[in-house]
């Protein structure tokens, strides 16, 4: 596991920490894991499929303009770029 050092913590913040923690029932430092846990996976994650679906059905495309966007698709393949 790794470890996180938080430097110049206001005091105000640290006591707010602190009261947190013990409303719920834990440690300082586990109620920081959680609030930082939360805030970087928070538990409804988002979807790029749904996000995506969500925006067509926003502007109102529908199957036929999906259709029509993958008919002007360029299939080709495609040769990598060469550095020589």
């Amino acid at each position: 596991m790794a470890m996180l050092t938080v430097r110049n913590l206001p005091d105000d913040v640290h006591r707010a920490l602190r009261v947190r923690a013990a409303q719920h029932g834990r440690s300082t430092e586990a109620e920081v894991r959680e609030i930082l846990e939360r805030a970087v996976k928070p538990e409804q994650r988002l979807k790029m499929g749904d996000a995506l679906a969500a925006v067509g059905q926003r502007i109102g495309l529908s199957n036929e303009d999906v259709e029509k966007i993958m008919a002007l698709r360029d299939t080709r393949s495609t040769e990598p770029i060469k550095f020589e």
